[in-house]
């Protein structure tokens, strides 16, 4: 099934434990100090600057659908896994308010992000206590000892991945130094797949499931991730900005080393691809330059890799036949979403 196929019936499945996820992320958000909370909501989407209520739309809510359908996986009741996602989504939200201060990024889902609306400080304090909030909600369940160690254990993946990313910003792009493919994907699979392995493995655990069915469940969604996010660097290039929210080329424009790119330098067609890079104004040259080197083929062609490897781990322990089927759904649409 193609991500076009699948897009209407996914949108239904995250759409419907989102449903069952908010209304416990909201009340637990509600318990925070109310300057706080209000910084929390406006960076799901809920509110604006000063509370009034938000037109703009939040994410989509990957992270809560797997902790569900983790949770359904293991043949228990969705409701089982509603804890593990409001966990993961609060330490999700703790690391983009940190990560948008440590990159810069001024602009988080079409409006100004948390630091330039409410100021790096709060920011900084507002992530803090999403992550005590986390913890406080996932040590509250009858299987909380074991619950906080597999949270803990994909936030230490996250921070080690985050360190990675911002390393590799200060690397070269040629030589003995430079960032190799493999290297990026060990940094996506901290930075990205940490979280979606745990939300899917948190829900499972807390629904019951064995513990092989929860370490399959942790690796398909690392896997799922390091997809996800080379198939979001192809998007950061290529992508239609009207889907993205951003201009076309943009990960080039901000000298991003993304997956095609360090795919396209290994290859002895990307010759004078670093001078492109480093030049302004010059994306659109890059962008056909690490096409023609074969950066975008890579890059997709390692994103179905990864897709396959989760949907193997899937299929080789025991899953509820209709939780299984909507995170296959889930992997057509979102891990192979081409322009």
């Amino acid at each position: 099934m193609t991500a076009v196929q699948a897009a209407p019936a996914a949108a239904e499945v995250l759409a419907r434990c989102r449903g069952r996820v908010q209304p416990a992320l909201r009340e637990a958000v509600g318990r925070l100090h109310p300057w706080v909370a209000e910084m929390a909501g406006y960076s799901f989407g809920w509110c604006e600057v000063g509370g009034a209520p938000a037109a703009a739309p939040g994410g989509k809510g990957v992270r809560q659908a797997l902790a569900v359908l983790g949770a359904e996986a293991a043949g228990a009741d969705g409701r089982a896994g509603v804890p593990a996602a409001v966990a993961v989504e609060l330490v999700h939200a703790f690391s983009l308010l940190h990560d948008d201060i440590m990159d810069g990024d001024a602009t988080r889902r079409r409006r100004p992000a948390v630091w330039k609306a409410y100021g790096t400080g709060p920011a900084v304090l507002a992530g803090d206590a999403l992550f005590a909030l986390a913890v406080e909600t996932i040590a509250a369940v009858p299987q909380g000892a074991g619950a906080v160690r597999l949270l803990s254990g994909a936030l230490a993946d996250l921070v080690r991945g985050q360190a990675d990313d911002l390393l590799f910003a200060a690397r070269p792009c040629t030589g003995p130094e430079r960032v190799t493919p493999a290297e990026y994907r060990a940094m996506a699979e901290g930075k990205t797949g940490a979280l979606l392995g745990c939300a899917a493995a948190l829900g499972a655990a807390l629904g019951g499931a064995p513990e092989a069915t929860v370490t399959a469940l942790d690796r398909a969604g690392r896997h799922f991730g390091v997809a996800f996010q080379l198939v979001d660097d192809v998007l950061g290039i290529w992508g239609d900005p009207a889907v993205t929210g951003k201009p076309v080329g943009g990960d080039l424009r901000e000298r991003k080393k993304t997956y095609p790119v360090l795919a396209a330098l290994g290859s002895p067609a990307a010759q004078g691809l670093p001078e492109l890079l480093d030049a302004p104004g010059r994306a659109e040259e890059a962008a056909a330059l690490i096409e023609a080197a074969g950066g975008r083929t890579a890059a997709l062609a390692g994103a179905r890799a990864h897709t396959d490897a989760a949907r193997a781990l899937l299929t080789g322990v025991p899953l509820a036949a209709e939780a299984a089927g909507e995170l296959f759904l889930l992997l057509d649409f979102l891990a192979d979403r081409e322009l």
